[in-house]
């Protein structure tokens, strides 16, 4: 088996290349914490459901939008979907579509976090511009 990472470089590796190489299914409470700390900063609140089930297949992140909208979402390998209008709650009818990046689900959702995102993302181009990079 070929790897891009030796042993002992395996702790600088990110989680998901480490899942790769060495054959090794997601955590998706993993995941979901990751998910939950890229972009906590564009929301009101977000964290992982301590109430519903996670485990290697799926977790649930409960997400409060700057617009005081609340959902619950299901993360999966297939990618994220809104699956309750609240914290903690699964409408086992709701039929939403997967999204495979948390940002354009919370794109598709939150206006407030689109301009949070454009805002942080403007702060961070300027910031280079000055650094003279």
């Amino acid at each position: 088996m070929e790897v891009d990472c030796t042993p002992e470089d395996l702790s600088k590796c990110s989680y998901e290349e480490r899942c790769v190489e060495l054959g090794e299914v997601k955590d998706m409470r993993l995941e979901a914490e990751a998910v939950v700390n890229d972009v906590l900063f564009a929301v009101t609140d977000m964290r992982v459901s301590h109430s519903l089930s996670s485990g290697l297949d799926v977790a649930y992140i409960n997400v409060e939008t700057r617009e005081g909208q609340r959902y619950c979402l299901e993360l999966t390998e297939a990618g994220l979907r809104v699956v309750g209008h609240g914290f903690d709650q699964v409408d086992e009818g709701l039929s939403s579509q997967y999204h495979e990046t948390v940002y354009s689900l919370l794109d598709s959702l939150s206006p407030g976090y689109r301009e949070a995102f454009g805002n942080a993302l403007l702060q961070r181009l300027e910031r280079l511009k000055q650094n003279g990079q």
